[in-house]
């Protein structure tokens, strides 16, 4: 782990020690959020986030500054996606009041719609806190949709949010980042002050060594970004074998994302024409508002799905005769950015013993 970080330091010398203690492994809006909710407990000086890629990269495994993305009835209707979904929209909704601007983060009027397979228990559950949450009468409906809602949702600009997060982290919380790629998970326990592993890795925990998990699997989205200031709604449309979404990002001169795609098993990280013409031609029947629009560009991401769901597991392993703590929080697909504090919050209460003993230590060492 002696690898020069951003911000100029070396992990694992005298200066940095400390932030040996808790590693995440993933910079993504997982490990980003991991690294956000163990920073507001205090222990920002003892994580080190170790990744290969950071924020303000691109690469199309690198999924979350592909996202579009907003708060929307897409997830999954389990119980665990049920509870992430709930603590997410409470943190995105007080980001977006408190640093609404700085966080680009913004509270937008959503429509969303559904052609069959209507999710009514995760609309039921959802309705509970959804600020302005109405269902649709039919008269509402666009032809060949069963059902419909609207409500104020939370739509970010992807890429600038991360961004932001990676500059809080350090800036706000003495966070250190690495950008180092691991051959095996057991390499995060590089620094023997190392008391327990995060790990983010999303789509590579198929194929790194340590996790190889056969459940994990890409799923492929195309989006287009184009220029339409008139828009200023978020819309989605869950159809048999598609999605179509309107989302406006924050913080841009009128910039709007139209999506989109979700090839399960497909980790082919091209973009292709006649889908850009297609993700158009739907978008312009969803939003009367997108009539007048230039494109910018077309962008293919990987979403880091999972059968049966997200794994947060904690594991005890075996490193140089001694055991130690490992967390497993990746698998979020599509939803990362709306589920993912939800998610932070319980990967983080699986190792409360652990940082109940750096909680104490951090405040003998102020005393």
């Amino acid at each position: 782990m002696h690898n020069n970080s951003s911000n100029g330091q070396r992990v694992g010398t005298s200066a940095a020690a400390a932030g040996d203690a808790i590693v995440i492994v993933g910079a993504g809006i997982i490990g980003l959020d991991v690294a956000l909710v163990l920073a507001e407990r205090g222990l920002g000086p003892y994580i080190t986030v170790i990744a290969e890629h950071l924020p303000g990269d691109t690469a199309a495994t690198y999924t979350s500054p592909w996202a579009g993305c907003n708060f929307s009835g897409i997830s999954g209707n389990d119980k665990n996606a049920l509870k992430w979904d709930r603590l997410g929209y409470t943190h995105l909704t007080k980001l977006a009041s408190e640093q609404g601007d700085e966080a680009y983060i913004r509270r937008t009027h959503s429509v969303e719609y559904w052609d069959e397979h209507v999710p009514h228990e995760k609309i039921k559950a959802i309705s509970e806190y959804l600020e302005d949450f109405r269902e649709l009468p039919s008269h509402e409906l666009p032809p060949g949709v069963k059902f419909g809602i609207s409500f104020t949702t939370l739509t970010l600009n992807a890429p600038k949010h991360i961004e932001y997060l990676f500059r809080r982290l350090k800036e706000q919380y003495g966070v250190h980042f690495v950008r180092h790629r691991f051959p095996t998970i057991q390499a995060a326990y590089a620094s023997p002050t190392t008391k327990v592993v995060v790990n983010c890795t999303g789509i590579a925990a198929k194929t790194l060594p340590g996790v190889e998990d056969e459940k994990c699997y890409p799923t492929r989205g195309q989006v287009v970004l184009v220029k339409a200031p008139r828009v200023k709604r978020n819309i989605m449309r869950h159809g048999r074998d598609y999605e179509t979404y309107v989302i406006p990002r924050p913080g841009t001169d009128g910039h709007v994302i139209l999506g989109g795609y979700m090839q399960k098993g497909s980790s082919d990280g091209s973009t292709y024409s006649y889908e850009t013409e297609s993700i158009v031609n739907r978008c312009l029947k969803l939003c009367p508002e997108l009539q007048q629009f230039d494109i910018i560009a077309s962008f293919a991401g990987l979403r880091p799905s999972r059968e049966g769901g997200a794994r947060i597991e904690r594991e005890e392993i075996v490193i140089d005769g001694k055991k130690k703590v490992l967390v497993h929080n990746y698998g979020a697909g599509g939803t990362g950015y709306q589920a993912g504090y939800g998610m932070a919050l319980e990967a983080v209460s699986q190792v409360d013993d652990v940082l109940r003993d750096l909680e104490r230590a951090s405040r003998r060492a102020r005393l």
